[in-house]
């Protein structure tokens, strides 16, 4: 495996853990998707939504404190916390976006990758 190859299945090996975890605090309609041959800029977009704010931040809490015992990882930045509507989580090769249901349907942030095939991340 050559070494972009292999920093790739890193980054695919978190952005699948990142889902687990957005699953069990209940976050629906997770999906993964590979954007890097489209943006050069990330590999992989984890998408998700929850029914409110409340939700949206106790994803957001996971995700953050999940990572960083696991990996050691904090994240680059991360913007939306205290509203609570669109938290955008972003670790340099995988970037987080956790919405409330309303926000999401409204940005419809998969409309614009949808030619990307989602990649499998479930247990």
């Amino acid at each position: 495996m050559t070494e972009n190859n292999s920093a790739v299945s890193e980054s695919l090996e978190l952005a699948t853990f990142i889902a687990q975890v957005i699953d069990d605090k209940q976050g629906q309609d997770i999906i993964v998707l590979p954007v890097g041959e489209v943006l050069g800029i990330t590999e992989y977009f984890v998408v998700t939504s929850a029914s409110n704010g409340r939700l949206v931040r106790a994803i957001s809490d996971s995700v953050l404190g999940s990572v960083r015992d696991a990996t050691g990882r904090g994240p680059i930045r991360s913007e939306g916390t205290r509203e609570q509507q669109w938290v955008l989580i972003d670790y340099g090769d995988v970037v987080v976006h956790i919405f409330v249901d309303e926000a999401r349907r409204f940005y419809e942030i998969e409309r614009l990758y949808k030619d990307i095939v989602p990649a499998p991340w479930a247990k």
